[in-house]
């Protein structure tokens, strides 16, 4: 397929559509993209005492890789496989507080750092117990309260975080506190790189977000672009050029390849676009608000029904893509760079793998 994208907007075209519908493009970017990415795991409030376990699957649709939160005695955050090393058996299988992890098949014990501890009936096992016999650590970060994880990093957490933590490293985001109401999950019949594609740009917000359009100056709406993340700032209708700090109604901030923080005056809402097939998506929403009083005001007023129009257009967009008669586009300079961007960033990723 012909991910061939210029590096000048100007001259360039978007991936070919079937780019959108093959499954070996859909094979390659789960493992050259996805496979080195850094994920969305947890909040680190379910994890935040002594003794705390908390089980998790990593892009559960897609990698489909079990692992496991443990707080040891001394207060440490890890991220583990959550496979037993003896014969691969799921070491964990629920949430709670324990001393130890202990496999519920032939009794293999592990401390919470993931160390073997005891095996019963290995006696006269030579070269036992080994390296290998301890529960693989996985590369954790955490920014902000929320956990992140990556099973062969393709770049630092640091990078990926850098313009985020610069500018909005003054919130108290690890304060804001967990809405389960008003957090859920989407099911898209679509890519999930058209999802993306979708939200990198305002550039439809007049024609598919009527109420959105009204909270946000179109005029004054700006992308900023990151080696490896964009920020679309989103002022107040009305707010004009030269428009201060407490006029953003939203700070749109995408980390390659599939997460965003949303930011705004009441919050936080992250969004993980998790690929289940070549043309199905699920989107979790996950509220944290820090101003429950700003809830029904501005950009964060209706996320709800925000969602429902993004879904909608971007599943006719999937069916348009495998028509016969439809190759590649092109990209506003002004309104589609950080679509170009992550493309290219695509396109990098499968290069490298190849």
């Amino acid at each position: 397929m012909d991910f061939d994208v210029d590096a000048r907007i100007e001259r360039a075209s978007t991936p070919a559509g079937g780019c959108y519908t093959d499954e070996d493009v859909h094979r390659a970017l789960r493992e050259r993209v996805f496979a080195r990415s850094w994920q969305w795991i947890a909040h680190a409030g379910e994890v935040a005492r002594t003794g705390d376990v908390l089980t998790v699957e990593l892009l559960p649709g897609l990698l489909d890789e079990p692992l496991v939160l443990t707080r040891d005695e001394r207060g440490t955050l890890r991220c583990l496989s959550n496979v037993c090393t003896h014969r691969g058996n799921l070491v964990c299988t629920e949430a709670g507080r324990c001393r130890q992890l202990r496999c519920d098949y032939h009794g293999r014990r592990f401390r919470l750092d993931g160390s073997f501890e005891s095996m019963p009936e290995f006696e006269g096992v030579e070269g036992f117990p080994a390296a290998t016999d301890d529960l693989p650590r996985v590369a954790l970060e955490q920014f902000g309260g929320q956990l992140f994880a990556s099973l062969d990093p393709a770049h630092s957490f640091a990078e990926l975080i850098a313009d985020v933590a610069r500018r909005l490293g003054h919130l108290p985001l690890a304060e804001y506190r967990p809405d389960e109401t008003r957090s859920r999950d989407f099911l898209v019949q679509a890519n999930w790189a058209l999802y993306v594609d979708n939200y990198l740009e305002g550039f439809h917000v007049p024609y598919v977000h009527p109420s959105l359009a009204k909270a946000l100056d179109y005029r004054n709406y700006t992308v900023e672009l990151q080696p490896l993340s964009s920020l679309q700032l989103g002022r107040t209708a009305g707010a004009g050029e030269g428009a201060a700090d407490t006029d953003v109604a939203a700070y749109y901030y995408w980390l390659f390849p599939n997460t965003m923080l949303n930011v705004y005056p009441w919050g936080l809402s992250l969004n993980v676009v998790q690929p289940l097939a070549v043309d199905r998506t699920r989107v979790l929403f996950r509220s944290f608000v820090a101003r429950p009083e700003l809830l029904t005001e501005g950009a964060g007023a209706d996320l709800d029904r925000v969602e429902r129009e993004d879904e909608a257009v971007v599943e006719q967009v999937q069916r348009g893509v495998r028509s016969r008669l439809y190759r590649r586009g092109r990209y506003s300079p002004r309104r589609e760079a950080a679509v170009h961007h992550f493309h290219r960033l695509l396109q990098a990723a499968l290069a490298a793998g190849s």
